[in-house]
């Protein structure tokens, strides 16, 4: 469905917190599926933690976040330029369930719950190998910046 250079050119995210390798399915107005491929190559590897890695729970969000934002940017059918951005505006019921690690796809899998004012809610769970890692129900707003 969209490439890396698909996102790139939908998403202001740059390496490396740009977190979302591939969109397999988008039904605008419903859900995405995604997916990041997590390398040991990942900088924060190399402090979380030396001894067994494992993907930052912020980071999932994060990852599940920029998801939800590809979501949300392509029903609403517009680009985000240099004076908008996207920003969280709440994560409620986080929970993980696993531990990512080097190796593992995170498929990211987002609904979009409602959307009003700019203002989009999202039910999102992140799995590995079909067994759920992560899910969060996320508030995100689009935002103009002077």
């Amino acid at each position: 469905m969209m490439d890396i250079h698909q996102i790139l050119k939908t998403l202001p995210h740059r390496y490396p917190i740009l977190l979302v390798d591939r969109v397999v399915s988008l039904e605008k107005n419903k859900r995405i599926q995604a997916i990041k491929n997590v390398s040991i190559n990942e900088p924060y590897f190399n402090g979380h933690f030396p001894h067994r890695p494992v993907m930052p729970g912020v980071l999932m969000l994060e990852a599940l976040a920029q998801a939800a934002a590809i979501l949300a940017i392509e029903t609403m059918g517009i680009q985000l330029d240099d004076q908008t951005v996207f920003y969280f505006a709440g994560i409620d019921g986080a929970r993980f369930k696993r531990p990512v690690e080097p190796g593992d796809q995170l498929v990211l899998e987002v609904d979009l719950d409602r959307m009003k004012a700019g203002v989009c809610r999202f039910a999102a769970r992140g799995l590995v190998g079909g067994e759920l890692a992560v899910e969060a129900q996320l508030t995100c707003t689009m935002r103009r910046i002077a």
